[in-house]
């Protein structure tokens, strides 16, 4: 196959349905949620040149980045109507129930959480 005709063929599956409408909600959403994608990109865009092109990391590039998700994060807590105060605590509360004597691999291949497969 050519790459014509993949990108032909490809394009049956855009939206393109009469009346398809996005509201300004999920506008911001969508707008949020790529911005948090992006940001997330750059940090780890920095620890791959960091390590692997051996150029060291940037903490403070990194400390701006992290600072950029933080900020799609509460853009995102904000739309659905939710507290990053209990966006963290349940998170707190999901890592205490999988690795209830904290993170090791041999923890992370048998999850409390779980069941075994």
């Amino acid at each position: 196959m050519n790459a014509n005709d993949y990108q032909k063929l490809a394009a049956r599956t855009l939206i393109d349905e009469p009346g398809f409408e996005i509201s300004p909600e999920q506008i911001m959403i969508a707008w949020c949620s790529i911005g948090l994608a992006g940001e997330a990109g750059e940090i780890a865009e920095l620890v791959k040149k960091g390590i692997f092109h051996q150029h060291g990391i940037d903490v403070e590039k990194i400390k701006k980045e992290l600072g950029d998700v933080l900020w799609y994060v509460a853009a995102l807590c904000t739309q659905f109507n939710l507290e990053m105060s209990e966006i963290m605590q349940q998170n707190i509360h999901k890592l205490k129930v999988r690795y209830p004597n904290g993170f090791s691999s041999i923890e992370s291949k048998r999850r409390a959480d779980m069941p075994p497969s």
